[in-house]
């Protein structure tokens, strides 16, 4: 949806001021453009709600990992949420405090874990028996001793579409009570870990409150024997709306109702969505139009590869013209060239009469876009502009080609490292 940051100004969209019409004219289409300011904001906005909690803010870079918005996140005062090897790397390269990531997972390798011992970060979310076993035995070996939250899988089923819930029996994510349960009475079997927390995350897009607080009452039950459990990571998954239709809880009122259970508890929360999503807009361009089967076909640049969330979650984003036009709107499916039915970025958006040229923005496009993007069909990934200051940079440049060969040794004439 349109915000502050992203808007019309006399007939044009801008971002925080800037047409986004000039960024295309100087680096082409498709792009991802961001805004700094929406995402201090988005920040900010969450250590206000979050304050009462005395919640630690970790964002989760899963939803975006671009290192130059990593690094303005944790000038902001934000930790990091890691679910890869990767992901700690970039985290560190961004600045973060390593005291700060929370490497969460749930198929960490010994490499992977090894990497995070080494680098000495504050926090394993550990997802099964084996893997709590392999970090102790790491950890030893390391001679560092992390601390640990066990992963609750409450049998909870969120309100939220099925690829994105997490705490259900059939999910393939933390573990049930008993387990739990389990290795609490054992934690001295672990001696080189700080078992002191329990994590629980049901999933994303959460469309009500009330089963984040069930599952809390959970965690919080198992952990009650135990005087040193009393670190509680509440994860994310705090909604955000795609479109004008979207009706969700707001994140402050997932704060206001897990402050009176948690007041005598160390806090911890990972939002990746919450932070980013309306902070970037993916700007494509009409290719061709033509009516087909009843239905107006809008072709654009712009894909499946740059933007997955509609063809693998039937997701909406809003879809709207940069320059403004008084004339009437009429439903368009928006797809893309890549050969898959399945890339359509909107199946019925309002849009006017359209014409090869024409650009478009996919709004609410922060979240997952790039992060998900992929070199299908040999697309190039698009570039990565940060709006900031009355003016904006490339952040990250549009791949080339030759960036799509060059870890193909023998097709650039190198000899094989097997």
């Amino acid at each position: 949806m349109l915000n502050d940051s992203f808007r019309y100004d006399t007939g044009n969209l801008c971002g925080d001021g800037i047409p986004l019409q000039a960024i295309v004219q100087a680096v082409g289409t498709p792009v991802y453009v961001y805004s700094a300011t929406r995402l201090r904001h988005n920040a900010a906005r969450l250590q206000r709600a979050f304050a009462p909690l005395k919640a630690e803010l970790h964002y989760s870079l899963k939803a975006n990992p671009n290192l130059t918005l990593v690094r303005i996140l944790s000038q902001a005062g934000l930790g990091a949420d890691v679910v890869s090897a990767g992901e700690v790397d970039r985290a560190l390269r961004a600045g973060v405090d390593p005291a700060r990531i929370v490497f969460a997972g749930v198929g960490k390798t010994p490499v992977e874990i090894a990497f995070a011992l080494q680098a000495r970060i504050g926090w394993f979310n550990v997802e099964s028996p084996d893997e709590l076993a392999l970090l102790d035995r790491l950890a030893a070996e390391e001679g560092y001793t992390p601390q640990v939250a066990l992963r609750l899988n409450p049998g909870i089923h969120a309100q939220t579409h099925p690829h994105i819930a997490t705490g259900h029996a059939g999910a393939k994510f933390g573990m049930p009570s008993d387990v739990v349960a389990s290795l609490l009475a054992v934690r001295h079997a672990y001696p080189h870990l700080r078992l002191v927390g329990i994590h629980v995350h049901i999933g994303s897009q959460l469309g009500s409150v009330t089963e984040t607080v069930e599952a809390v009452r959970l965690a919080q039950t198992l952990a009650a024997p135990y005087s040193d459990v009393r670190t509680l990571n509440i994860g994310g998954g705090f909604p955000v709306p795609y479109t004008t239709d979207d009706r969700y809880p707001p994140l402050e009122e997932f704060a206001q109702a897990l402050a009176p259970l948690v007041c005598d508890w160390r806090v911890l929360a990972e939002p990746g969505r919450a932070v980013v999503a309306d902070a970037g807009v993916l700007l494509i361009s009409v290719t061709t139009v033509k009516e087909q089967g009843g239905q107006r076909f809008v072709v654009t640049d712009g894909s499946m590869t740059d933007l997955l969330r509609p063809a693998l979650y039937g997701a909406t984003h809003q879809v709207v013209p940069l320059v403004e036009r008084d004339e009437t709107l009429a439903p368009a499916v928006v797809t893309g060239p890549v050969c898959e039915s399945t890339d359509v970025l909107h199946r019925a958006a309002l849009l006017p009469p359209l014409r090869s040229g024409d650009l478009l923005a996919v709004l609410t496009a922060g979240a997952y876009g790039m992060a998900m993007a992929s070199n299908y069909n040999l697309r190039t990934r698009p570039p990565e502009v940060l709006v900031e200051d009355g003016g904006w940079r490339v952040i990250r440049r549009r791949e080339t080609w030759d960036d799509l060969l060059r870890l193909e040794t023998e097709a650039l004439g190198g000899v094989s490292a097997l």
